[in-house]
């Protein structure tokens, strides 16, 4: 196993690994450890069939399921389909991949760990790939706060609403998705969480408040809240904090929500087929000790 820093703010290849084949206690810690310091981690020519997506991904915890009901015809139902795709007249998985910064799965009482991504068909022009990810460090935009906010917002809640992005994409982006039915609203009811999270795997302050669900800080005036929102939006989005995975055919893409934030780029055409199969992991063992030990001795 070789982890290799992209050089970049985030992002790291990882090589000697076979995904398809289960990993050593020794090799998941040391995904662990890359996770923790890159955020964004890929593994190059993987060829992996969908039980093996899901086996790899449970191993961070467990995978979360859609709400949408969206029958990919996919033998493993957690795994999910990002693609726009259609075969019979109707999309094989979810189109609109998220074209928004966000933090997947903020909007859950047990939040997001890791998403693993794996690259099927990637849309090319002119021989340029398309339809790649960009992302946020969040370790970093904490560190370079001011002092008196961290001091003064040091115990700050934050509520995420699940609608709030859905709409977004409904109002912003065109997307064909149709408005929350009361059970979808019942099944994503809002949340809180902090907003300076404490990252189990490095023990490091993070700013866990994102665009796509963050709606107002706890305890604040509505305007207050609205302003300081505002304020951390643009903070963590500053070029400085950014960094831009460029998909090839076969890529396995595991990244971390808790120190990431994250938008795809929709820059193919209904006629440029992306074709990605995902799984959403959640945070049910990464606060365990047991896993940060193994990310310490990696």
């Amino acid at each position: 196993m070789d982890v290799i820093p992209s050089g970049a703010i985030l992002g790291a290849t990882v090589t000697g690994i076979d995904v398809s084949q289960p990993l050593t206690d020794a090799e998941f810690g040391g995904v662990l450890a890359a996770l923790g310091r890159y955020g964004v981690v890929r593994f190059p020519d993987q060829h992996l069939e969908s039980a093996d997506l899901r086996a790899f991904s449970e191993r961070f915890g467990e995978i979360q399921t859609s709400i949408s009901r969206r029958n990919s015809g996919d033998p493993c139902p957690e795994v999910g389909i990002l693609s726009n795709k259609k075969e019979g007249g109707s999309y094989i998985g979810a189109p609109d991949a998220g074209q928004g910064w966000h933090t997947d799965m903020s909007y859950r009482d047990v939040m997001g760990f890791v998403n693993v991504l794996y690259g099927i068909t990637i849309p090319r022009r002119d021989g340029k790939p398309l339809g790649g990810t960009e992302f946020a460090n969040m370790h970093a935009a904490y560190d370079e706060l001011p002092d008196d906010l961290k001091t003064r917002l040091a115990d700050a809640t934050v509520v995420h609403d699940f609608e709030k992005f859905w709409e977004m994409m409904r109002r912003e982006k065109a997307s064909q998705r149709p408005a929350l039915t009361a059970e979808q609203k019942a099944l994503r009811p809002p949340v809180v969480h902090p907003l300076f999270l404490t990252h189990p795997l490095t023990g490091r302050k993070v700013l866990y408040c994102n665009p796509g669900y963050a709606m107002r800080i706890n305890g604040m005036e509505p305007e207050e809240s609205d302003r300081l929102l505002e304020f951390f939006f643009a903070h963590q989005l500053q070029p400085k904090y950014r960094y831009t995975h460029i998909w090839t055919e076969n890529d396995l893409l595991v990244w971390e929500h808790l120190g990431t934030i994250h938008q795809a780029i929709a820059d193919y055409t209904p006629d440029e087929i992306r074709l990605i199969k995902r799984c959403q992991v959640m945070a049910t063992k990464v606060f365990e000790p047991e896993f940060r030990t193994l990310a310490m001795a990696a």
